[in-house]
């Protein structure tokens, strides 16, 4: 049995790469970027108006209430318009090209106007309320390095320099497979000895929420019956996730299934709660990675957001969140496990607080709706109230 922190490390250390693809750009979101984006031109790529307004020739302005002629209009979209004489004026629309000639905008509200005359009525500044080519980025300089997440602001980036199609981290290929005698299905009505299954909906849902769309399987409690079915998924699959036959009942077939078909234990249980009993490995022909939660719905939630995730965001090259919580009490944790406990988070004075809920342990799948996530508690140590302590969030705190 080995700690969490060594835990965590041994999976971090299988992460893999499963290469790019190539995905259009409306289905990049949630992606992550392997590639990198330079400016394929001038940001902006012209003198543009940030105002509607005239545009002058700043040294053709004697004084306010100086009045000029308009020779035209100059509109978003349309080519450079040039101003012909110095002491006229061109109409200039936002986001239309400074007209040639021209170096100063007017907002309309700071001019009068009769007909085609315009009178400033207030001092202006040479070179005002133009945003110049290039302020912004250069061409050839970096947007966006390889392996931040694309999120809406980086569609509109790349939107903005034409990529239709974009290189993202491929993601892998993921089974969901639970175990047991005692499960049936969702739309059943369960024996008094059955239960519905829930870990692998909860675990594809979170899958989802990865872009992963996962396969569901499920297998009974017979040792042949489950080495055939491993052996044709861990050929099949980049990924398999169980819940369930880990532990140290007499049913728990998984660990002899995982070492007759040449799976390579990188440890089996942790010293952790919940999810003790965690086996974790890999097949070395087929490269195969194995996530075996315990079967309890707490364990398995808890332990996909502890290692499923960290060890995703290290496959796709991601750099993992990490918060820090203040505690609203004091919490001693007597034994030489690490805790993972539920809690509820609430902003208070600029901090993020918080408050341990009560469960009635790893079974406690009603629970998982009310905690927004789990606080680690080190072995042997008591942390006071408002001491800060590591949160794995299990939901979007920002909702």
């Amino acid at each position: 049995m080995i700690g969490f922190n060594d835990a965590l490390k041994k999976v971090l250390d299988h992460a893999q790469d499963y290469g790019n693809e190539i995905v259009p750009l409306d289905k990049s979101h949630g992606r992550v970027l392997a590639e990198t984006i330079l400016a394929d031109r001038d940001f902006p790529p012209f003198d543009r108006s940030t105002k509607d307004g005239i545009a002058i020739c700043f040294e053709a302005l004697k004084s306010t209430e100086q009045a000029f002629i308009s020779e035209g209009v100059a509109q978003a979209g349309s080519p450079q318009a040039t101003l012909e004489q110095a002491e006229h004026c061109v109409e200039v629309m936002t986001g239309a090209i400074v007209p040639k000639n021209t170096d100063t905008v007017i907002m309309y509200e700071h001019t009068s106007n009769s007909g085609d005359t315009f009178t400033v009525e207030k001092p202006i500044k040479k070179g005002q309320n133009i945003h110049y080519q290039g302020s912004d980025i250069t061409q050839g300089e970096v947007l966006l390095q390889s392996g931040v997440s694309i999120t809406s602001a980086e569609i509109g980036v790349l939107a903005s320099v034409g990529k239709a199609q974009v290189v993202v981290k491929k993601l892998p290929k993921v089974a969901v497979i639970s175990t047991g005698n005692e499960l049936v299905n969702v739309e059943e009505t369960p024996l008094p000895f059955q239960i519905r299954k829930s870990n692998s909906h909860s675990l594809y849902a979170l899958l989802e929420t990865e872009l992963i769309a996962a396969d569901i399987h499920h297998l009974v409690d017979e040792p042949s019956a489950i080495q055939k079915a491993l052996e044709h998924l861990i050929k099949t699959y980049d990924v398999l996730l169980l819940s369930g036959g880990v532990s140290m009942g007499k049913f728990d077939f998984l660990p002899e299934a995982f070492a007759a078909l040449g799976v390579e234990k990188a440890f089996h249980k942790v010293l952790q709660r919940p999810g003790k009993p965690f086996w974790f490995g890999k097949h070395l022909k087929y490269q195969t990675i194995l996530f075996s939660f315990p079967g309890n719905p707490v364990s398995t939630f808890v332990n996909y957001h502890l290692y499923f995730k960290a060890w995703l965001n290290k496959t796709l090259g991601r750099v993992a969140p990490r918060f820090t919580v203040f505690l609203s009490d004091s919490y001693t944790n007597e034994t030489d496990l690490t805790l993972f406990i539920g809690a509820k988070i609430d902003m208070k004075e600029g901090r993020l607080m918080a408050k341990v809920l009560s469960s009635s342990g790893s079974g406690d799948l009603a629970g998982l709706s009310k905690v927004d996530g789990f606080v680690m508690i080190p072995p042997k140590e008591t942390l006071q109230k408002e001491a800060k302590a590591m949160f794995i969030p299990t939901r979007n705190l920002w909702q």
